[in-house]
């Protein structure tokens, strides 16, 4: 009998530390996920920050006098590039929505500049960031989704307990800049 109770005890005790083991994985790949969304993110938004040299250079050659235009793109375009890589996410939907108020004037200046709209290099820079622009929709969505995953996964029985032993806890969500 105490044997048989042993063998119950030992069965149970593994049962639990597969349980705990299972669990463990489980929520840090959802961590692992999330890191991965968010640096799809910084990805994308370097790539929009990278266009914006090149859009200044098209502008200036035809819109010089727009010098205030130009330095806010300039500034907008540095803190867009040194809020990317890091944890938070405030400051790169900040970063974000100034680069949006500084992006808007110098688009546009195509309708003050007739020459401006009909160069090639414009138009081309402009397609360039209108599909970096759903790119990025769609690695918000993505980085959205595994936060989701990832905070029921935390918030839920039986892996809440198993969480803070894998040392994950719910994470921010992406809201739009605007």
């Amino acid at each position: 009998m105490v044997r048989f109770l042993l063998i119950v005890v030992l069965a149970v005790a593994i049962a639990v530390l597969i349980a705990i083991v299972a669990g463990y994985n489980k929520i840090r790949a959802a961590d692992v996920r999330v890191d991965e969304a968010l640096s799809g993110i910084d990805v994308e938004l370097t790539r929009r920050a990278s266009l914006i040299p090149a859009l200044v250079h098209t502008v200036e050659r035809f819109a010089a006098h727009e010098k205030g235009i130009l330095d806010h793109l300039t500034t907008a375009r540095a803190a867009l590039a040194s809020a990317t890589g890091g944890t938070s996410i405030e400051q790169r939907r900040a970063a974000e929505r100034d680069l949006d108020s500084a992006l808007a004037p110098l688009l546009a200046l195509g309708q003050s500049y007739p020459q401006l709209n009909s160069s090639s290099n414009f138009l081309n820079l402009q397609d360039n960031l209108a599909d970096t622009e759903n790119k990025l929709a769609f690695a918000r969505q993505y980085y959205n989704d595994s936060v989701a995953t990832l905070n029921r996964l935390v918030t839920t029985i039986p892996w809440m307990f198993v969480a803070p032993l894998a040392g994950v806890s719910e994470r921010e969500y992406y809201r739009s800049p605007r």
